[in-house]
């Protein structure tokens, strides 16, 4: 298989595993997860608000998932993890999940895309977007963008900087696309910079150390006046 060939393989198959989970572990609040190869096989990392319901009791929704991910996904040897979203309000898969959960139970879509953005801001964020797409109030589909702070839409701080979540909100009049965005409070822009002032170190002045009359051994300088003999 071709080099190319592999990395699209492992693209697609990283996007269904993450299709799958999000849709079992709705209920536990999942907000993303990370696959990783190792020598003992390949390291499936699930973080979620509720760590206890993805691993079930006794583990065995855990143990389901690890079947299903070896037999249906071709996950080779998956070892699944769980960890805990310390603040689920920078998680923006989180975000997204529970914004089309607020318009699946009827909020209004402004009063929903609002809560959701003064939540984030007020845990402290730098800057907050959410975009919901779809047939809000009428037949015709519309979009309405919230956005508050400082976010970035291109270049590699997008990428790197910019956490990003997706969900969908199925409603009688049809889907609904709700996508967040999310500049956490630790982030570090390429474009920030901060002045440093020099301190001036002072100076030291000068020490004068006055020498005294003292005793010598040395021999007196011969007179002038006296002749030399002859």
């Amino acid at each position: 298989m071709a080099v190319e060939k592999k990395f699209i393989s492992e693209g697609v198959r990283k996007a269904r595993v993450e299709k799958y989970l999000t849709k079992e572990l709705k209920r536990a609040g999942f907000g993303g997860m990370d696959i990783a190869r190792t020598p003992l096989g390949t390291q499936v990392t699930i973080f979620a608000e509720k760590p206890g319901i993805v691993i079930g009791k006794g583990g065995k929704l855990v143990h389901q998932l690890t079947q299903d991910l070896a037999q249906n996904y071709g996950v080779e040897s998956p070892q699944i993890e769980v960890q805990q979203v310390q603040n689920p309000s920078f998680n923006a898969q989180i975000m997204a999940e529970r914004l089309a959960n607020a318009l699946e139970r009827g909020w209004y879509f402004r009063k929903a895309g609002s809560s959701i953005m003064r939540r984030v801001m007020d845990s402290g964020a730098l800057g907050c977007e959410v975009v919901i797409a779809g047939k809000l109030t009428g037949a015709r589909a519309r979009t309405q963008k919230f956005t508050e702070g400082y976010i970035k839409h291109c270049g590699e701080p997008s990428n790197t900087i910019v956490e990003k979540g997706y969900a969908i909100a199925i409603k009688k009049l049809g889907v609904i696309g709700v996508q967040v965005k999310i500049v956490p409070a630790d982030a570090k822009m390429p474009d920030h910079f901060a002045i440093i002032e020099q301190v001036k170190k002072p100076v030291p002045k000068p020490t004068v150390t006055v020498i005294g009359d003292t005793d010598t051994d040395e021999p007196a300088l011969p007179d002038d006046n006296i002749p030399d003999e002859v």
